[in-house]
């Protein structure tokens, strides 16, 4: 590249970085989602930055789609992903593939493509990135559980589509098709690639465990993403699933043994990383095409959309039996949430060349899902998810959330204190003056969780059901202990798991709350309305 051309490169992405913060900004004050604001300012970039240079397709993948799924991944808890882990798999995994078939049937039929390239469409399409309606759920106290079986699915299908996506390139370019050599060769990528990623995340938690310094241990984080993506593709297997896998243990393993201001420097690069790269692939779509285009195309993106549509609605209701207990108002979510961004977009860009004209429609088609996506489907969720009920949350609640989140900053707080103090890092003068206030927040803040706890049967079950839990998965982790250190037999073990699982579904019971005697009045929230404003 000249260096006219990396001049022009480095000036265009600082100016999508520049923008999407102020779309960030304006997303914020008039609350609609930002990804939709980018898609917009995309649209505007398309006519006014024609004709400058472009990142080559071929660094698509390997410069956006690692920090994405790194991010993801790093921030996904395993224990909440074992629970759904099934359907979470069906979705991902079988799922991708009914998808791929369903969307490339369709487009094949009714776009005039011929089947093999109408399935490369299907696979690069079947990766679903709900990062707008999460952030909804979030913003409105969704279900955590729901959260989770969305992003868990994101975050797997994520390796699969790409996974399929390069088999069907093969195909296409090769001309050749083997059911038996193309499962062996998807379990040969997939497999070896979680491999590659728990691999190299080993390695660099050894380091970061002994090395406590922040800068250098988000450094090896942004080394472990790259670098187990570029070695997983360099020996023949899938680089997205090795950063899902090193994402997975560095998040969950990894930083624990991290220091507070390590974890904090890590997760707000990250975040900041996951930011900027989605930032930069929706409005380098928009740099791409135009609404004259997609006009043009008008025909092929609506197959397209009807196809993605019908998939999606085949894969949910088809595959969701497969989870336990799953609200039927929750499938109706999970199907209308399965937007479409970056990763397919990263995808249609990275088409070689030797698609021809096909290579043009295939990308226009996805832009044109991913608009449908983000302004039909993202913007009318908040309203379906009301219409549904599936959140019902007091104001007592929000109140009780609020303090205890507080309460268990103040006293995390506290301990790195002490620490300090132990260290000598601070002086004895210092440390009683902050504690003092420290200590007095805390105490106001437990005291307003007590009376929401006291006041309401809902916060009470919600806190029982969550410390019994905890409680009950400690009991697991301790008696599997006792069993690999030999101090009991495996007939006692699997005796004693029996009783702890059983005791999950029988958690003890509450008294009657103030509330339900009578006697609770809106004065007794005093303190924890109160403690909404206390800073720690």
């Amino acid at each position: 590249m000249q260096g006219n051309s990396i001049h022009t490169l480095v000036h265009m992405i600082v100016g999508m970085l520049f923008f999407a913060t102020l779309v960030g900004i304006l997303a914020r004050k008039m609350r609609f989602p930002y990804t939709v604001g980018l898609v917009l300012m995309g649209l505007v970039f398309g006519l006014l930055l024609r004709n400058q240079a472009s990142i080559p397709p071929a660094l698509i993948l390997e410069l956006m789609v690692p920090p994405l799924v790194f991010e993801a991944a790093f921030h996904t808890g395993l224990r909440e992903l074992r629970r759904d882990l099934a359907p979470i798999l069906a979705l991902a995994i079988p799922g991708v593939i009914l998808t791929m078939l369903l969307v490339g049937v369709v487009v094949s039929w009714g776009g005039g493509f011929s089947l093999p390239v109408a399935l490369v469409f299907g696979a690069l399409i079947s990766t679903t990135d709900p990062i707008s309606v999460v952030a909804l759920f979030r913003s409105l106290g969704a279900p955590k559980r729901l959260q989770t079986l969305m992003e868990g699915e994101s975050l797997l299908n994520d390796g699969t589509a790409i996974v399929a996506f390069g088999l069907m390139l093969v195909i296409v370019e090769s001309g050749r098709f083997s059911l038996g050599v193309s499962l062996v060769q998807f379990v040969r990528v997939a497999v070896g690639g979680l491999a590659v990623g728990l691999l190299f995340a080993a390695l660099i938690s050894q380091i970061i465990k002994r090395i406590g310094d922040h800068l250098i241990a988000t450094t090896l984080t942004f080394v472990l993403a790259y670098s187990a993506y570029a070695f997983a593709e360099d020996w023949g297997t899938s680089g997205v699933l090795a950063v899902v896998a090193a994402g997975l243990l560095c998040g969950n393993l990894t930083a624990r043994s991290m220091t507070p201001t390590a974890r904090l420097a890590v997760e707000s690069f990250w975040e900041f990383a996951a930011f900027a790269v989605n930032s930069i692939v929706f409005l380098l779509i928009g740099r791409e095409m135009n609404l004259a285009v997609l006009a043009a195309y008008w025909q092929p993106i609506l197959w397209a959309i009807v196809a993605v549509l019908l998939a999606r609605a085949a894969t949910v209701y088809g595959l969701s039996w497969t989870g336990r207990d799953i609200p039927r108002s929750w499938t109706h979510i999970m199907y209308w949430g399965g937007l479409h961004g970056a990763i397919s977009l990263a995808l249609a860009l990275s088409l070689p060349e030797s698609f021809g004209s096909d290579r043009v429609s295939l990308q226009m088609m996805a832009f044109g899902v991913v608009l449908f996506t983000l302004l039909v489907q993202s913007l009318s969720m908040g309203p379906f998810i009301r219409r549904l009920n599936i959140i019902e949350k007091s104001e007592t609640r929000r109140l009780y959330e609020r303090a205890r989140a507080q309460a268990a900053a103040a006293k995390a707080g506290l301990r790195q204190l002490k620490a300090m103090l132990a260290e000598g890092r601070i002086s004895e003068y210092v440390f009683d003056i902050i504690e003092t206030q420290t200590t007095d927040t805390a105490r106001l803040l437990k005291e307003a969780v007590q009376k929401s706890v006291s006041a309401e049967s809902e916060i009470a079950a919600f806190e029982r059901d969550a410390a019994w839990g905890e409680m009950l998965r400690a009991q697991r982790i301790e008696l599997q202990n006792l069993l690999t250190a030999g101090l009991i037999s495996e007939e006692t073990y699997r005796e004693l798991v029996q009783v702890v699982d059983a005791s999950f579904e029988n958690p003890p019971s509450l008294p009657e709350t103030e509330r339900q005697k009578g006697n609770f009045h809106r004065a007794d929230t005093k303190d924890a309305k109160g403690a909404k404003n206390l800073i720690i």
